[in-house]
């Protein structure tokens, strides 16, 4: 990420506050000489006693002691920060030679005052420099015990599966991804799927201090392919799925899968857990580089070393077994519907399995805390119950079935409907594609706008609607489809044409708060509005201060 980029997502919406420096208190001072040695630049003598304490990308989060990395962005350089940088206390810069050029040309006297390094593509050097800073996961004692999910759909969940099974467990944990970073204390809202590599160095760091014993995190392939990772070491990665998904960015499916694999490769992680219901699952655990657990939803599908067998709803949710190896079986329960949540709590219950924790003692813990009935922020929500009203981050064309599928009720004459848009400035080949989705799954259809961007909103829009109509008079549907916007008016629509025996799934944004419509952020937290639409309808809505987001 850019200087540029970085300043960007350490400043919160519409003036909101930078997020919460996750760094640990106490840090070795490490000489500059010796991070010369590492990547392996010579440091003149006068400067090679320079102690460094602390590593960023950003001129605004920079602290005393700090190693400023000045990268190339999207419109300025890095090294056009320098001197703030310098200001904030840094006493040395990393660049490349653009960057050096812009300082050389420079008459800034703060740019001048420290040493310089300069490495071709400095970014492939920030995750282990940030390791090494931070001594964030130490060969001799290396905690906390860390979990990856990576996949399409699914991680979020996942990661909170994770944390709620391992707390069952009695141990102390941390949380890093989509929604909100726990390490040990207050949730912090989370700007990024994944930090950038010094803070998620520093993290971990910090989370050593405070003794947690395990964290779980999200691992997107934007992750991956930007480097934030770098230089971490999962001792568990797992995979939920893929789908299509930030083709905006991978270009091919086959380009996202390669991105995703990297994970699962010695230098990222010590063992895998896999499910391999579909193809990319299945290549995924044949061609990956290190010891691959595999997990299937179907008996009798793909061969796997543990499998989900009877499933049976419980309320909201389903009870399942799991099958593994020398006939050990599990009886596992989620509280959130759906059978791709069944998928969710298999695969956290797996992970759990592969760091090294005993069966019999996972069963206890699940047996006495139900942990999968966790509240997710913005993952199938419940908001009320008459009618079922539901708000989901679904936001591509295979999660927004599964969600669909997910809410039909069984009740003879329950209808479902739908809310949702499409994101502006990303892949637009899945907008018809969702439309159509919803068209066919969903007995009332409500398009309206999701996060526009820089992008026409009503073009948005076009593309989904036409996906939606082409499907229903293709396949002579009888849905209803309405474009409302915007979606503060929608979700007040669905409401208005819903009974107590329907369900509405508000679709596509899930916890997020903040709806970007041509560089203007606006409050808009789907669940609020859900909730006072339906107040104002008479219908009563539930509470959970359980949740955090």
């Amino acid at each position: 990420m850019s200087e540029q980029n970085a300043s960007a997502s350490n400043a919160g919406p519409a003036g909101e506050p930078a997020p919460a420096r996750f760094r640990p208190t106490a840090v070795a001072a490490v000489s500059l000489d010796t991070i010369g040695d590492a990547i392996g630049v010579q440091v003149p003598g006068a400067s090679a006693a320079v102690s460094v304490t602390g590593i960023s990308l950003n001129s605004r989060t920079v602290e005393q002691g700090d190693l400023y990395v000045a990268l190339p962005g999207a419109s300025r350089h890095g090294a056009d920060f320098v001197s703030q940088a310098v200001g904030r206390g840094a006493v040395a810069v990393l660049t490349d030679d653009a960057g050096a050029r812009l300082l050389a040309l420079s008459a800034d006297t703060a740019a001048a005052s420290v040493p310089v390094l300069v490495v071709d593509g400095p970014r492939n050097v920030v995750g282990p420099l940030s390791a090494m800073i931070y001594q964030s996961q130490p060969a001799a004692g290396r905690t906390p015990r860390l979990y990856g999910v990576t996949g399409t759909n699914g991680k979020t969940t996942t990661t909170y599966f994770i944390n709620a099974l391992l707390r069952a467990l009695g141990q102390q944990t941390g949380l890093i991804g989509t929604i909100e970073i726990l390490a040990g204390g207050e949730p912090v809202p989370s700007l990024l799927t994944t930090p950038e590599s010094p803070d998620l160095h520093g993290l971990l760091a910090l989370m050593r201090e405070r003794g947690l014993d395990a964290a779980s995190m999200e691992v997107s392939s934007h992750a991956v392919s930007f480097q934030r990772v770098d230089g971490v070491l999962f001792d568990v990665a797992g995979f939920t799925n893929l789908t299509q998904d930030h083709l905006d960015l991978h270009g091919t499916m086959e380009d996202y899968f390669a991105t995703k694999a990297e994970l699962f490769t010695p230098r990222r992680a010590l063992r895998a857990v896999v499910t391999v219901d579909d193809e990319w699952g299945r290549r995924l655990a044949a061609t990956a580089r290190i010891p691959v657990t595999t997990l299937s939803m179907t008996p009798g599908g793909a061969p796997a070393d543990w499998t989900v067998t009877s499933t049976s709803a419980r309320g909201l949710g389903t009870g399942f077994s799991l099958q593994g190896p020398d006939g050990v079986t599990l009886n596992v329960h989620t509280g959130l519907p759906g059978a791709f949540n069944v998928a969710n709590a298999a695969l956290a219950t797996v992970m759990v399995l592969a760091s090294g924790m005993d069966a019999a003692t996972v069963q206890a813990a699940l047996d006495h805390h139900d942990p999968f009935t966790v509240a997710v922020p913005g993952r199938m929500q419940l908001v009320s119950e008459e009618p079922a009203a539901v708000v989901d981050f679904a936001h591509n064309t295979d999660a927004l079935a599964r969600a669909l599928e997910a809410v039909r009720s069984p009740l003879p004459g329950s209808r479902v409907i739908v809310v949702f848009g499409a994101t502006g400035q990303r892949d637009q080949g899945k907008r018809p594609a969702m439309g159509a989705v919803a068209a066919k799954m969903a007995d009332i259809v409500v398009v309206t706008d999701d996060d526009p961007h820089d992008e026409d909103p009503a073009a948005i829009r076009a593309d989904v609607l036409a996906g939606a109509r082409a499907a229903r008079e293709q396949e002579s549907l009888e849905c209803v489809i309405e474009e409302v916007y915007p979606r503060d008016a929608a979700i007040r629509r669905a409401v208005e044409l819903a009974g107590p025996a329907d369900t509405i799934l508000v679709a596509g944004r899930g916890h997020e708060v903040w709806q970007e419509v041509k560089g203007v952020n606006l409050a808009l937290d789907d669940r609020v509005e859900l909730r006072n639409a339906l107040t104002a309808r008479g219908f009563t809505v539930l509470r959970d201060d359980r949740i955090e987001s």
